[in-house]
């Protein structure tokens, strides 16, 4: 038999100690009713809660729609922060070149990174010093980035959330000369090193062709190319930092990528996690060569490419709709040394550049600290045309300045 009970009686339904259960039924919450005798207060208490209960409920029922339409519209899941795989190689490869968390940040020192902009809405980015962006692509004032890749390049140098970059604390000026396909102009990429001179910077940084999914600029078309303006930027004393190139193995066209195969421009090769030369990785040509053009003469030290190797397999990074990733590329590895020329400056700010002597002596001189400071591959003796002289030791680095 059911129970009949009011509200108040509920509990007279219950069976005693030992006896079956008669059936007894809850009606759900919102057909409960106050008990005949209940005070007014008693009633406003009972209406309150069924407010606050369908509030909720709505809520929950919104955002849970909206996640599901985030999901749908992105193609995926929406990340909240790095996984665990993420997090566990970026400590790893911050092991692998011995960067010194604790001391310097890059304070006082003005980096310029020449990519396909900057999403500066990311989290990890909330806390960076963008001290100057211009769009040689379509002309925009406020920064973007249509691609992603400069903001994942962006994130390796100056992130301060989830991911931490290696040189954090630096001014950096941004300037956008690849467009929404990746791709661009050598002229236009020239452009942008110039204004990047122009603005103050002490260190340019160029992950050009340096990862899978760019296009090579294309070469040309213009009296002046990427290669005359590192060249004159060097000369001025500003450190120029180029991908080596992702074209290694079987398809390697057998030398670093433009501009990096500049002498004075610090190219830079990849590897893994394990320390290892990483397949893509472009080879130098150091031997000099008639055919195939351009005419190259031998190279020497401290000037063989690639200079130096950094990490390149699977790299964490910021991604342009507000997530995190992994990415590939020589183009990641070239920030890595970027973040660590700019730690050395603020341990030596008499080399950064001011106009008042140094110029292509200081970059010389921070290129012979690198070449002694790098770890060689086991058993390498001398330049290697995939390792260079060997992997980026941050910190050894920084010793080798103070000798």
């Amino acid at each position: 038999m059911k129970s009949h009970k009011r509200w108040g009686e509920v509990l007279e339904g219950i069976p005693p100690h030992g006896d079956e259960p008669s059936h007894l039924e809850i009606p759900p919450w919102n057909d409960l009713k106050p008990p005949i005798n209940s005070s007014p207060e008693e009633a406003s208490d009972i209406r309150a809660i069924k407010i606050i209960v369908s509030v909720t409920l709505g809520l929950t029922l919104l955002l849970a729609a909206g996640y599901l339409a985030a999901v749908v519209i992105s193609d995926g899941a929406i990340l909240l922060r790095p996984s665990e795989l993420a997090l566990e190689r970026h400590e790893a490869y911050e092991i692998l070149v011995n960067h010194p968390r604790d001391e310097n940040r890059g304070s006082g020192v003005v980096v310029c990174i020449v990519d396909s902009g900057i999403d500066t809405t990311h989290s990890d980015l909330a806390d960076t010093r963008l001290s100057g962006w211009k769009d040689f692509v379509q002309g925009r004032t406020t920064p973007y980035d249509d691609h992603g890749h400069g903001t994942s390049m962006a994130g390796i140098l100056v992130a301060n959330g989830w991911l931490k970059g290696i040189a954090s604390d630096v001014e950096l000026l941004v300037a956008k000369a690849l467009g929404a396909d990746g791709s661009g102009d050598d002229g236009v990429v020239a452009e942008a090193i110039d204004w990047c001179v122009a603005s103050g910077a002490h260190v340019v940084s160029l992950s050009l062709g340096g990862a899978p999914g760019i296009l090579p600029f294309s070469l040309g078309g213009g009296d002046r190319s990427s290669g005359d303006a590192a060249n004159d930027a060097v000369d001025a004393g500003i450190y120029v930092v180029a991908a080596a190139g992702n074209d290694g193995g079987e398809n390697d066209d057998g030398d670093v990528a433009h501009p990096a195969s500049e002498a004075g421009v610090i190219a830079v090769g990849g590897v893994t996690l394990q320390g290892t030369h990483w397949s893509g990785s472009s080879e130098g040509d150091n031997n000099g060569r008639i055919l195939p053009l351009p005419v190259l003469l031998p190279r020497n030290d401290p000037d063989r490419k690639p200079e130096v190797v950094a990490p390149a397999e699977a790299v964490p990074v910021l991604l342009n709709d507000g997530s995190w990733g992994l990415a590939d590329g020589t183009s990641a590895a070239t920030v890595y040394v970027t973040g660590a020329i700019a730690l050395l400056l603020e341990s030596k700010p008499e080399l950064i550049p001011n106009g008042n002597g140094g110029g292509a002596d200081n970059v010389e001189t921070v290129k012979q600290w690198l070449m002694e400071s790098v770890t060689p591959e086991e058993g390498q003796t001398g330049h290697d045309d995939q390792y260079g002289y060997g992997l980026l030791n941050i910190q050894a680095l920084l010793d080798a300045s103070q000798g």
